[in-house]
């Protein structure tokens, strides 16, 4: 049975680049490991305005970022096993972002 997690990451405007590079770096990581079914990242760069989907257009794009930029991260894994391993994994990314702040 998969395991399914997504994770949604606030990200401090100075420290955006350094939270996508600690991402790569979990990504090879993470590809290499058996069991894994996907792994997607994504960064939220619109504003949802439901008024402009009601009428079907897009929504606009963010132009500023104010606190936090948001980063998702969304895997799939075969086996808890593995699940455990990833969740090491974010733990020593958010470990290296905390000693770098």
């Amino acid at each position: 049975m998969p395991f399914t997690e997504i994770c949604v990451y606030q990200v401090k405007p100075q420290k955006v680049d350094e939270f996508e590079t600690l991402m790569l770096e979990v990504k090879s990581f993470l590809e290499k490991q058996e069991g894994l079914l996907l792994l997607r990242f994504t960064k939220r760069e619109y504003h949802i305005d439901l008024e402009q989907i009601k009428e079907g257009l897009p929504p606009p794009k963010l132009t500023r970022i104010v606190k936090a930029l948001s980063i998702c991260f969304i895997g799939s894994l075969t086996r808890k096993k593995i699940m455990e391993l990833h969740k090491k994994t974010f733990m020593i990314v958010i470990g290296n972002l905390s000693k770098s702040a």
